[in-house]
């Protein structure tokens, strides 16, 4: 377990995590995923209605409580590593604006073509 910045940890190549809250990040963004959270509402909605056994319900609202807990740590994950691919565009498009303007040719227009694919690295 580490601290650090989920796109500094691991090298060029996503790790398992990684690549599991972007599918994550992916899928709650579908229709699908919109269509599972109303079933899952109408299942708590139902669950209540029925007036079934408490134990039942508590079932209900736990579950949807997990469910949230869990994208809210993978959706974070992903938010994260977006934000530092943003982040190292944004320095490397400043320091190639910064050269440009000063009349020379540098390593930031270098670094300026490494980070334009930099989304499939983190």
């Amino acid at each position: 377990m580490t601290l650090e910045h989920p796109a500094e940890r691991g090298g060029n190549q996503p790790g398992f995590f990684a690549r599991f809250a972007e599918r994550a990040s992916n899928f709650t963004s579908s229709p699908a995923f919109f269509a599972l959270c109303i079933l899952m509402v109408g299942v708590v909605i139902g669950v209540h209605i029925a007036k079934v056994p408490v134990t039942w319900m508590l079932l209900a609202g736990e579950s949807m409580t997990a469910v949230t807990l869990l994208l809210l740590a993978l959706l974070k994950n992903s938010e994260r590593r977006a934000e530092h691919a943003v982040q190292q565009k944004l320095n490397a498009i400043a320091a190639a604006l910064l050269e440009a303007h000063e009349g020379k040719s540098g390593p930031a227009r270098d670094a300026l073509r490494t980070v334009i694919g930099v989304e499939e690295q983190t």
